[in-house]
């Protein structure tokens, strides 16, 4: 077989394929059923057949399907499917109000799964045995599809699956194609060293394979992926991007490794928008700037329009409306500096630590000694997953965790004595960043780590944190606390 990249593609489905309709595909699917399915940063999902389970579950079919995704997903799948009460085991990732709920009431069983892993986890059979993969595709044939705006996990689902269904979606253009850097790893203990040497090097092709007996349907699509909404940037996450490009700045000029080819990774959304507007015409805005990440939105491709950013390498495309007409009316402008990779290549801890990447991340709150809750509010209610974060923070050059000081208006502070969830711990947080300031943690012991943390905190809280670490060090041990007060308040 010949990989395509767009050359040799007929059309959107090629060869002898079985082309059917999405209630026939559900209906064949067995009410115990695990599915792989593909999509990324709630983009590259399949939207079809998801639907049409839904509708079978609410009509009454009996479902309790085991569903795991490449990360976030949208309201097919994370919001019909699930509350039509069709998914009993979820993983790694959810990202909607349905599925949260379903979570936090432990009608759903989620378990929630780093990124970097997870495709070996499903390849050899450590986390589920798939029995279907469904993934969208923006052309398929014997043997091969072309992944549309996510690639996630995808190459290694359809490869572990029993079967494969592939919706074609006729909305996403075919040429994303362009954009694809497929690469799938031997297994161990005989896998090689990724040969990515720069982050905006191809080494792989454009096509995910698959054995082409496993394809049992094709599904005709053409809806595109729910935008995202972004809201603008408040005052405060400008304030806290302002601090996080003067962290940048200064690393440039006094690490040798940042210095010489700054990589930045950062989370979607708001804040990661607000830095985006910061970097845009900043000392670091001189072509030579890279991104090797998770999520591409649409303050990268200002960055690329502008000349700022050199390269930016993802696992998806996460846009708003505009940002999809941008890139869909003309992705040939973008396909030089865009690539988008497998998630286990994408935020593969090598070349994190290869290209010195520096990790920008928010959270939900931090402890006084650089603990970091990114998941769970007060403890216990989840609010999405881990994602990547875990693998960046771990194996990034520089580790910045950047959040606002207050939550719930300003009635709560972020900044607490004692983390009552921890996914980041304090051995894998440099420098954590709010709009108040900045607390360079490297080197600093216990106690320093507090002292520095508090002048991050909102002014209002200062006190009662101070008076925390006061009552803390009256008792011995290398982190003093006082545990009969560290947990009275909670972001």
């Amino acid at each position: 077989m010949t990989a395509p990249r767009t050359a040799g593609v007929a059309g959107r489905v090629n060869g002898d394929c079985p082309v059917k309709d999405a209630t026939t595909v559900a209906a064949g699917i067995a009410d115990d059923a695990t599915l792989a399915v593909s999509g990324f940063g709630s983009v590259g999902d399949p939207k079809a057949v998801p639907r049409a389970l839904a509708a079978a579950a609410r009509d009454g079919r009996d479902l309790a399907l085991t569903v795991v995704s490449g990360g976030s997903v949208g309201d097919p799948l994370d919001t019909d499917l699930v509350a039509a009460g069709g998914v009993a085991r979820r993983y790694p990732y959810q990202a909607t109000t349905a599925a949260r709920t379903a979570a936090n009431e432990r009608e759903l069983a989620f378990a929630d799964r780093g990124i970097a892993g997870l495709s070996d986890e499903v390849r050899f059979g450590r986390l589920v045995d798939p029995d279907v993969a469904v993934v969208e595709a923006v052309a398929v044939g014997p043997g091969w599809l072309i992944p549309s705006t996510s690639v996630g996990q995808t190459p290694a689902y359809v490869r572990a699956a029993d079967e494969v269904v592939v919706e074609v979606n006729d909305a996403q253009p075919m040429g994303l194609s362009a954009f694809h850097d497929v690469v799938v790893r031997d297994p161990p203990p005989d896998r090689g060293p990724l040969a990515v040497s720069a982050p905006g090097e191809r080494v792989g092709e454009s096509a995910v394979r698959f054995d082409p007996e496993k394809l049992r349907a094709v599904v005709r699509t053409d809806r595109r992926d729910d935008p995202y909404e972004f809201r603008d940037p408040t005052a405060t996450d400008r304030r806290i991007a302002d601090n996080v490009l003067t962290v940048l700045e200064r690393a440039v000029d006094r690490d040798p490794v940042i210095g010489a080819a700054p990589t930045l990774q950062f989370g979607v959304g708001s804040l990661g928008n607000a830095l985006m507007g910061a970097l845009s015409g900043s000392s670091l805005a001189d072509g030579e700037l890279r991104y090797y990440g998770e999520v591409i939105q649409d303050g990268l491709l200002d960055l690329l329009a502008d000349g700022d950013l050199a390269v930016a390498s993802a696992t998806s495309l996460a846009l708003s409306v505009d940002g999809q007409d941008r890139v869909f009316d003309a992705p040939e402008r973008y396909a030089e500096d865009v690539v988008l990779r497998p998630s286990n290549v994408s935020n593969a801890p090598s070349l994190i630590d290869r290209f010195g990447v520096v990790a920008v991340n928010s959270a939900v709150g931090v402890d006084l000694y650089g603990h970091v809750n990114s998941t769970h509010v007060s403890g216990a209610r989840l609010i999405n997953g881990i994602g990547g974060s875990v693998d960046f923070n771990r194996n990034a050059h520089l580790t910045v965790v950047a959040l606002p000081a207050t939550a719930a208006g300003g009635d709560v502070s972020t900044v607490v004595p004692l983390a009552s969830h921890v996914d980041h711990t304090e051995h894998d947080t440099d420098v954590v960043v709010t709009e108040h300031g900045v607390a360079d943690l490297r080197g600093k012991p216990p106690v320093a780590r507090a002292e520095a943390i508090i002048e991050c905190a909102a002014p209002a809280f200062r006190p009662d944190l101070r008076a925390y670490l006061d009552r803390a060090r009256e008792s011995s041990g290398h982190l003093p606390h006082d545990l009969s007060t560290a947990f009275d308040w909670q972001s």
